[in-house]
């Protein structure tokens, strides 16, 4: 994006990011000049909003005079409240999966094709870190159902459940014994291995170290008990939220994720208040990372996730046992 110039810390800059990404994944990222604001570092495309332009029109103008492409597809992905010493920026972050054109870089700027596992090698401005992680997460999180008495039944559907593309999975079996939930979640852990996809534990942190676990889900107690990020890095940490203090508190100790509940009335919940969507909507603006949302969610209701500030939906039934949702 090029440099939108002075602005004092009162006033944001509203910032249009277009996410660029070729048929086979690919994100494209430009280098700032040296002489701008974060000169030197690599960025995704984009710009100043016009006065009374709306942020679509916005991506569409940046990426054609930028890139001479012409935007065909595309979508919100995350948007980004950032304060740096000198200005405060609000970043737009909509992702283009469909587009016209061969990318250039028309004003001069390095160009770079790059996977979302490869962009941690590149360095970002500041405001671009939670960009990184919504690049890498899928738009489902899947909860799994309870495993009974039948872990044969329980991998059976895990199994299906990557074999028709879900990316992401929460191990919940809450009325399992340590003994047992370790034994189960080595055996799920080998089957999202042979598909690539992680599975995080909803336990207690050290119990997801202890077993090699790819990251750990915390429920919104454990959140509030941890002062400081409980899994290194390479591991994925998410949190459960319901209202404001969990979300900034999530955010305050560097979680990657969270989930936000309940979005809609859910049949296990029928008196639990419903955050609405436009509740979703407001813990996401103060979130500043991406958000599932939770409650009653199934495939059909992404498009409305992502209009709502979300990376996507979790849910238990309509991702564990499509067809009993339908029903």
């Amino acid at each position: 994006m090029r440099n939108t110039g002075p602005s004092t810390l009162s006033a944001p800059v509203h910032v249009a990011v277009g996410i660029v990404v070729d048929p086979s994944g690919r994100v494209l990222i430009t280098r700032r000049p040296d002489h701008v604001h974060q000169g030197g570092r690599w960025e995704f495309p984009g710009g100043k909003l016009e006065p009374g332009e709306d942020i679509r029109a916005a991506i569409a103008r940046e990426l054609r005079e930028e890139l001479g492409i012409e935007v065909v597809a595309a979508r919100p992905l995350i948007r980004i409240h950032h304060a740096y010493a000198d200005k405060r920026v609000l970043l737009d972050v909509w992702r283009v999966d469909g587009y016209r054109g061969q990318p250039d870089g028309l004003e001069g700027q390095p160009l770079a094709w790059v996977t979302p596992g490869e962009l941690g090698k590149y360095a970002f401005p500041a405001a671009d870190v939670p960009i990184l992680t919504a690049l890498r997460l899928p738009s489902e999180y899947l909860i799994t159902g309870a495993p009974a008495d039948r872990p044969e039944l329980f991998l059976a559907r895990l199994e299906a459940a990557l074999a028709r593309g879900i990316k992401l999975v929460q191990l919940r079996a809450k009325e399992l014994s340590e003994v047992k939930l370790t034994a189960l979640y080595r055996q799920a852990q080998q089957v999202g291995q042979r598909h690539g996809v992680p599975i995080v534990l909803n336990a207690d942190p050290g119990l997801a170290l202890e077993v090699g676990a790819d990251g750990v889900h915390l429920t919104s107690r454990r959140l509030l008990e941890l002062d400081r990020r409980p899994l290194p890095a390479e591991h994925w940490v998410a949190a459960s939220c319901h209202n404001e203090v969990e979300v900034l508190h999530a955010c305050q100790i560097g979680v990657d994720f969270i989930v936000i509940s309940p979005v809609c009335p859910t049949p296990s919940h029928r008196d639990a208040p419903a955050l609405g969507w436009q509740g979703l909507r407001t813990l996401s603006e103060c979130a500043n990372l991406p958000v599932y949302a939770l409650g009653s969610m199934t495939p059909a209701d992404l498009e409305r996730a992502w209009r709502h500030g979300a990376q996507g939906i979790a849910a238990i039934r309509a991702l564990w046992e499509p067809d009993a949702s339908k029903a």
